[in-house]
């Protein structure tokens, strides 16, 4: 086992993170490696630290908010920062900063915007709970959440386009 991998197992027993989400937390890196394999110029040490971590605030909450929350657990403990913002941006396919407000976040974008923090943020919607789903499963569910006509649903689409070249 790497050594990122036994620190990161070491937090997750030391924070309580529940046994339900740490097993959510291996199948999306399972997923999140499966998706890089597209890409050449990705750093999948990045993408696999940052999948296992990207729950680490439902250590607290289960609320909207546990990206926040989990980024703040991570710089508390001195995790680079490229791992914090994955950790902070992976909710759905990003939330720009008008939605983060009607949601009661802090005021600002959570987008993803490196290819890792994409590739873990679209690995955590093609996950449901520790079960690997398709994008058509995560559309009908997120279709009957918010709405046919939700600009969540155009940033799935997109993103799903951009990490894997297929239209949805």
């Amino acid at each position: 086992m790497s050594k990122n991998k036994s620190k990161i197992f070491k937090l997750y027993k030391e924070v309580n993170l529940p046994e339900n989400v740490i097993e959510h937390c291996k199948v999306v890196a399972e997923r999140a490696l499966e998706l890089s394999t597209r890409f050449n110029n990705v750093d999948r040490e990045l993408v696999l630290s940052g999948a296992l971590l990207h729950d680490i605030g439902r250590s607290k909450t289960h609320g909207i908010d546990h990206g926040i929350v989990g980024a703040k657990i991570l710089r508390k403990k001195g995790y680079p920062e490229e791992i914090i913002r994955i950790v902070e941006r992976h909710i759905g396919a990003g939330i720009p900063k008008n939605e983060a407000i009607k949601l009661g976040l802090p005021p600002k974008d959570y987008i993803p915007e490196t290819l890792e923090e994409k590739i873990v943020a679209h690995a955590d919607n093609l996950v449901n709970g520790n079960k690997k789903v398709d994008i058509h499963y995560v559309l009908k569910k997120w279709e009957s959440k918010f709405g046919r006509d939700h600009p969540a649903i155009k940033r799935l689409k997109k993103l799903h386009k951009e990490l894997t070249g297929e239209d949805v």
